[in-house]
């Protein structure tokens, strides 16, 4: 999944500043514009499949109201999730048949695309669907999942422990501590990544000190949301693995040119 001799750019939901988020149309775009991978976030329907869409609810990005959770998949997949994409340049993805996918659907249109996976609500019964579609899509070595939430990120590494997880919150912030205070890493860590903000309000996350010291311990770290490509160039400085970008038309060059630069 991590494998690279550059740093990885992944494509935010799909790469959200250019096609409507989490949909088919995002992440072929974000593919397009040179991205090693898209993001995507995942609820369970009504019928218990993992579909693409980061709100619990419908209204916010599509022509539908109410709970995704209240849908079947085949419903979900006939709203109109390009219905409010832009609207001020005239909605220009509405009409156009983007509905709401199944992560199945997502990851067999691209077979060879890396892809982050964060699950939304849903708890246990997410994490054993994900890993079911996971294997399912013959996904196992270009996914990893992750959660904010720690039950369901831990039933998922107890679903299928050869799927790649990322660190919960409750592990990122000791991982913090670790870089403020020294203490040592643990012998053995669940997860292998930190996709993680630069900064969760007044908290600074990402600094140069706990980049080495996710390093230390043997994981990557991406961040989130990065669009300028300044900002881009100032995390690659500190040594970020990834960067995870709704502009991945921009983020993309700024990638090459420090690669050039700085590469062996």
């Amino acid at each position: 999944m991590f494998r690279t001799s550059r740093p990885l750019v992944f494509a935010h939901r799909g790469g959200a500043g250019l096609a409507p988020e989490n949909t088919l149309a995002a992440f072929a775009r974000g593919l397009a514009a040179g991205a090693d991978g898209f993001e995507c976030d995942v609820h369970l329907s009504a019928d218990g499949v993992p579909v693409v869409i980061h709100d619990p609810t419908l209204d916010r990005t599509t022509d539908a109201t109410g709970p995704v959770a209240g849908r079947t998949a085949a419903e979900l997949a006939r709203v109109d999730a390009g219905y409010r994409f832009d609207a001020a340049a005239g909605a220009p993805w509405r009409g156009r048949g983007v509905g709401v996918p199944a992560l199945e659907q997502v990851l067999t249109s691209h077979p060879e695309a890396r892809v982050i996976i964060e699950m939304k609500l849903g708890g246990p019964a997410l994490a054993e669907a994900v890993a079911r579609v996971v294997r399912r899509a013959d996904a196992v070595d270009r996914v990893c999942v992750g959660s904010f939430h720690v039950p369901t990120v831990a039933a998922l590494r107890a679903a299928d422990p050869a799927i790649v997880s990322s660190a919960s919150a409750r592990e990122v912030q000791w991982t913090l501590y670790r870089s403020w205070t020294r203490w040592p890493a643990p012998p053995a860590t669940a997860y292998r990544a930190f996709q993680v903000p630069e900064r969760s309000g007044r908290l600074r996350i990402v600094s140069a000190g706990f980049v080495r010291q996710v390093h230390r311990e043997g994981c990557v770290v991406q961040v989130w949301v990065v669009d300028r490509p300044d900002d881009a160039a100032r995390l690659l400085g500190w040594g970020v693995d990834g960067l995870i970008t709704d502009r991945p038309d921009l983020i993309v060059p700024a990638r090459d040119a420090f690669a050039l630069i700085f590469s062996p």
